[in-house]
């Protein structure tokens, strides 16, 4: 029998002609190397930045690499169940996180996904993690405080609803304390909390948790939790999730505070995954976008005007320093982002001033547009009294003989400091802060033994509230010291120290 050759080609071009597309390439690729957490696909020639694939066992890719022959993703799972040669599926969508008032209470991951044991969270909403900031003209300037609770803060450094407020500081000075303190003088103020913990141990993450149940905060707060022991995509992808679920919340005009703990592991993550998908590093080993990747998270914090909802988003990412460096690559770009930054200092934390915060370097570039009018009236000159006691101190420790005038400085320098200390898990409501701040700004504490200053305070504070109640509830209704309040208040302190003052000096 003779081959033609003419009905050879004529039969394959007939079949060529009727075969069927079943698939499209530009849909469907193959895994080409697979490891840390980073898998390259061939194909996939129409895959989106962001969008999510969908690989083998219900595992999750991000696409983060377009290159001309392949694309780089990172893994939101176990790597070491894809292999080489597997199928990879595009899912057309970017990624997304489940949102609404039932993942209130619950702990989640960085997909949103519960590991709280208490069952799925009943949700039929979700939000995407990357999207465009609010703009300039949906945004209004920063009016109403956040009230934290913790003396210093709120007299010196104040924070206001849809302000970026960074704690910055070295590993062990409190920084996460003064996050959870916030969370907590929350209660009763109808201010929703994320708490976003990033490289966290389980341990930890557990702890906070107990401690937020135990003062009944988990009420009204989500904790979002990547540890240490999860791959890098999953710390990558925390914050901008929780951001999301705070999003849903700010466009239906509800106020939320989100804390960020902590962005330096944060961007150690970032800078894994650009390696191993081959990115250059730039100055001292981060990729060059690495400031792009903190601001257009924390641009998305603001306070939106009352026509676009009015809600807002509080933000307090927290940044670790090594040795007090303050002007290291990633706390100088989270600094030059936000609005203002609490530093925390190793040496006075161990000399037992907590919370032990610096208030030369801490500033509020909100300042004043977030207090209160009483606020405003006992804290006006604290930054410059303490000033003034830092630098005579300084020089009182050359010199023996004191003049009066500088003795007056440092003994009311002394007092002060003792009056902002505060225990942790403690924050004080807004009349007591301003009660003792009242004491300090009119020196009724600066002849007192120093050591017995805070039990003072404390005594005389329960004294004004068992006699005098009338005139702590003005102040935290009218948010002002008024002038006859203040005359009152002179009289009862007085009628206070002439009883107690013997015994504490």
């Amino acid at each position: 029998m003779k081959i033609n050759s003419k009905e050879i080609s004529a039969l394959i071009k007939e079949q060529i002609k009727n075969y069927e597309k079943k698939v499209d390439s530009s849909d469907v690729g193959t895994v080409i190397s697979v490891g840390d957490g980073i898998a390259l696909v061939y194909g996939l020639s129409e895959a989106m930045l962001g969008e999510l694939l969908l690989f083998p066992n219900d595992i999750y890719g991000l696409v983060m690499n377009l290159e001309s022959d392949h694309v780089g993703a990172v893994l939101l799972g176990d790597d070491t169940l894809i292999k080489e040669g597997d199928e990879v599926k595009r899912t057309k969508r970017v990624m997304e996180v489940p949102v609404g008032d039932n993942m209130l209470g619950r702990v989640v991951n960085a997909l949103g996904q519960p590991i709280d044991g208490l069952g799925p969270i009943d949700t039929n909403k979700s939000r995407p993690i990357e999207v465009i900031a609010p703009g300039v003209i949906t945004r209004k300037s920063v009016d109403t405080p956040l009230e934290t609770g913790i003396t210093m803060i709120d007299a010196i450094t104040p924070i206001g609803r849809g302000q970026r407020e960074l704690i910055i500081g070295d590993r062990q000075t409190g920084k996460t304390a003064i996050a959870i303190d916030t969370i907590i003088n929350q209660k009763g103020k109808d201010v929703l909390c994320i708490y976003v913990a990033i490289g966290q141990k389980n341990s930890t993450v557990a702890q906070i948790v107990d401690k937020l149940k135990s003062f009944g905060a988990m009420e009204y707060t989500l904790v979002v939790s990547a540890t240490a022991s999860e791959p890098a995509p999953m710390l990558y992808v925390a914050p901008y999730s929780g951001c999301a679920i705070a999003e849903e919340w700010m466009y239906q005009g509800k106020d939320v505070l989100i804390v960020y703990d902590d962005l330096s592991k944060h961007a150690v993550s970032y800078r894994t995954l650009s390696l191993l998908l081959k990115r250059s590093p730039g100055r001292e080993a981060y990729p060059g976008d690495v400031f792009y990747l903190h601001s257009r998270l924390l641009e998305r914090a603001c306070k939106l005007a009352p026509e676009y909802g009015g809600g807002s988003i509080t933000a307090l990412p927290i940044v670790e320093t090594q040795s007090g460096d303050i002007s290291a690559y990633i706390p100088t770009n989270v600094i030059s982002i936000t609005d203002g930054q609490i530093f925390l200092v190793t040496d006075l934390f161990n000399a037992g001033q907590r919370p032990a915060i610096d208030a030369g370097l801490s500033v509020s570039r909100v300042g004043g547009a977030a207090q209160t009018k009483a606020m405003k009236q006992v804290a006006r000159s604290l930054k410059i009294d303490l000033a003034s006691f830092e630098e005579m101190k300084s020089f009182s420790q050359f010199g023996s003989d004191l003049d009066n005038a500088t003795k007056a400085i440092l003994n009311h320098g002394e007092a002060l400091l003792q009056v902002l200390k505060q225990n942790q898990y403690n924050p004080y409501p807004l009349n007591k802060e301003i009660f003792y701040l009242f004491m300090a700004k009119y020196k009724y504490l600066d002849s007192l033994n120093r050591n017995r200053i805070g039990e003072y305070l404390a005594k005389s504070y329960d004294y004004v509230s068992s006699k005098h109640k009338e005139l702590l509830e003005d102040i935290q209704n009218k948010k002002e010291i008024t002038t006859q309040v203040e005359g009152k208040l002179k009289e009862v302190i007085e009628e206070f120290a002439e009883l107690y003052n013997e015994e504490y000096k």
